[in-house]
């Protein structure tokens, strides 16, 4: 195990497409979470060198300097590696210097900002308030204070949004020069506000379009499209979510996190009374050889340079091209096997979906 993600379930605001565990701040509860997620770690960490932390949410920039400073008592548990990648999650509006010098003083290197857009009707669908002048001025302060791998979110596809608006948020996005982006298209869930209220997703040929567009766009801009949603310049790709798409163990604490360790695949209940109470699982599945290498196709093909050979048969013994029967999708070229590496031809990437039920 050499990851770890904490969740932080609270936010002073939800958003409308949010499906993450998450509730709205309220300090006592804070206080009992935190007091649990103590437990919790305690409970389960076995004293591993931790190479990547992340810790997300819900919107963890929203805990108060008190909380703050005791979550990162709690983090201090951890071993981490002298070169230990280590990312917290902030909401723009939150952004300030108390709260960055306190990131800074324990060892955050990597700060993922929720942009998400700066069109106005954007934001007010996905209840979301902000400005660009807001986002240059607190990542310049970020900056300053010695920040340099910063990740910005992106989401397209909503309702009413055309190319050129998204062109638009792109060359703004630009204007920012993160380091990392991390891209996502308009997924309406059953359980959010927008799931609720019945709202239809755009169509399928204008989301490829969108999709081809930021790849296009971001491609210019030197930035590497190194997995299906994240662009990245180069050596600032992210440790942390390659340590998944590698298939690797991990730890998840925290309510409604998931985990992978010692073969168990488990997920963490959402209800904060049963996490506080010390019931933490919701529940765990000890995988077969077969699921852990359906997981390694699945994962592994999100990256652009897809699923090293050699690897594979280390990891399970097998040669991948004797596991899965990969006739069709390479007589199509659809999968595309070179130096050592097999991966999806960048043009059926957006299509990669139907091309991984094809293999499993």
């Amino acid at each position: 195990m050499e990851s770890v993600y904490i969740h932080i379930p609270f936010c002073k605001s939800i958003c409308s497409y949010c499906d993450f565990c998450k509730m709205l701040y309220h300090g006592p509860w804070v206080t009992n979470y935190l007091n649990a997620l103590v437990s919790e770690i305690n409970n389960y960490y076995n004293g591993e060198e931790i190479k990547t932390m992340y810790i997300g949410g819900g919107t963890p920039s929203a805990l108060s300097t008190k909380d703050l400073n005791y979550l990162f008592e709690i983090t201090k548990i951890f071993k981490l590696s002298d070169d230990c990648e280590y990312t917290f999650e902030c909401n723009i509006n939150d952004i300030t210097e108390e709260l960055l010098d306190i990131l800074k003083n324990n060892r955050v290197n990597r700060l993922s900002i929720g942009i998400e857009s700066f069109n106005k009707e954007k934001l007010e669908f996905m209840n979301r308030n902000h400005t660009f002048n807001d986002a240059e001025e607190k990542i310049k302060l970020a900056r300053k204070k010695g920040f340099d791998n910063i990740n910005v979110d992106l989401i397209y596809g909503i309702p009413g949004e055309t190319l050129h608006d998204l062109r638009k948020d792109l060359d703004l996005l630009l204007k920012l020069k993160p380091d990392h982006i991390s891209t996502y298209s308009l997924i309406v869930e059953d359980n959010t506000k927008i799931g609720i209220s019945g709202v239809v997703p755009i169509k399928e040929e204008l989301d490829a379009s969108m999709y081809e567009e930021v790849c296009n766009t971001l491609d210019k801009k030197n930035y590497e499209h190194y997995e299906v949603s994240n662009f990245a310049k180069k050596g600032k790709e992210s440790k942390h979510n390659i340590n998944y798409w590698h298939n690797n163990e991990y730890y998840g604490f925290g309510l409604g996190a998931h985990g992978y360790i010692h073969g168990v695949r488990y997920e963490n209940t959402r209800s904060l009374t049963k996490y506080i109470a010390g019931k933490y699982r919701l529940k765990e599945e000890l995988l077969s050889k077969q699921d852990k290498m359906d997981n390694e196709i699945m994962l592994g093909l999100r990256l652009m340079e897809g699923i090293n050979l050699k690897d594979f048969f280390i990891k399970y013994g097998i040669n991948l091209k004797e596991a899965y029967d990969l006739h069709e999708v390479m007589h199509e070229e659809e999968l595309i096997y070179s130096d050592g590496y097999i991966y999806i031809n960048p043009l059926y990437i957006y299509v990669m979906n139907e091309i991984l039920i094809k293999i499993i």
